[in-house]
């Protein structure tokens, strides 16, 4: 229990480290001293500082939302494999991630029209790219869901049918890029590889709620999901009621991931390496995994994005394909180990 403490004391001190280090270093570098005479210098000289604008402006907040981000699919990562007691489910092998895609490819394909029909590009708060995530998570959610309730459907079934849906979802994605004009064409396929360059700095706020509401919650589930983990029958001989909680944190899950997805697209197996790379250092026990997972998430996915757009001085190379070339070697190390076991 100590050990774990000093872990998510080092990962919570590294976190914040990161969020102002990391976005010292790109094409043009900031140096420390620098940055702390941000601190003490007056608003106009900050304010037409190139090196204050580069910071505050660009890498601060991408940082910070390369964290939500990897925080976010992390713990939607850690929820659904001991939910399904799979360790190879996450949002994208169960379809989610590829739903909120094709919501959001949908909403960028019928922009002028769901314009001209009266539907308001902000409502709520949050832009359309959002709340078509949102349903296009929740119709993926359904399907899988459905599925699962139709027959006794074990979790290796339940992971094949979750990738068949991707599948499907994926189909419908690159449907809407044939059909569409070229520059919504170019839109879709460069949002699709998933990224932090391209967003609006306004969604960090809505982002910071949903995703802390989202980190307590699954916190204060930590009793439920230890249970789920030992099987059905023994949760339903404690007391859990089984297909509610799983219900209730499938269907937050893929909210969040939904949220996640309309801002950065699909960045995928964060929620696949870093659950397991946690439960190696602390174990299963949720209520120390959770925190882990939450910070470890935030500091891999910064990381991650910081190496896309320093490691080819001359473009920025999508996060999405560094974590998919992390991912995909992991990915077929966890599907051996499985067969062996």
């Amino acid at each position: 229990m100590q050990r774990s403490r000093v872990i998510i004391i080092f990962l919570m001190i590294f976190s914040l480290f990161g969020l102002f280090f990391l976005p010292l270093l790109g094409r043009t570098m900031i140096s420390p001293s620098t940055f702390l005479h941000f601190l003490t210098a007056n608003s106009e000289l900050r304010q037409s500082d190139p090196l204050f604008l580069i910071f505050w402006n660009e890498r601060f907040p991408k940082t910070l939302l390369s964290m939500l981000a990897g925080s976010g699919l992390a713990l939607s990562g850690m929820t659904l494999q001991a939910i399904f007691r799979n360790p190879l489910t996450t949002p994208y092998t169960l379809g989610i991630a590829s739903g909120a895609a094709f919501g959001v490819s949908l909403s960028l394909t019928l922009g002028t029209l769901l314009t001209s029909c009266g539907i308001p590009i902000i409502f709520w708060g949050l832009t359309r790219p959002i709340w078509f995530a949102f349903g296009g998570s929740l119709m993926a959610m359904g399907i899988v869901y459905l599925l699962s309730r139709i027959r006794s459907t074990s979790s290796d079934q339940l992971l094949l049918a979750g990738i068949a849906v991707s599948f499907f979802f994926s189909s419908l994605v690159l449907s809407l890029q044939y059909i569409t004009d070229p520059t919504k064409t170019f839109r879709i396929l460069r949002w699709t590889m998933g990224g932090i360059d391209f967003i609006d700095i306004g969604h960090l706020v809505p982002l910071i709620i949903i995703i802390l509401a989202y980190a307590a919650i699954l916190f204060y589930f930590s009793r439920e999901l230890n249970i789920l983990l030992t099987g059905q029958e023994q949760a339903i001989s404690l007391g859990v009621e089984v297909g509610k909680v799983r219900i209730f944190l499938f269907f937050l899950s893929s909210m969040t991931v939904g949220a996640i997805v309309a801002i950065c697209g699909p960045i995928g197996f964060v929620g696949l390496m870093v659950p397991h790379l946690c439960r190696f250092w602390v174990g299963s026990d949720h209520y120390i995994l959770t925190p882990v997972v939450f910070f470890f998430g935030a500091i891999f996915l910064a990381v991650c994005y910081t190496i896309s757009r320093t490691l080819f001085l001359a473009t920025v190379l999508p996060v999405g394909i560094i974590t998919s070339l992390l991912g995909g070697p992991f990915f077929l190390i966890l599907l051996l180990n499985q067969k062996k076991t």
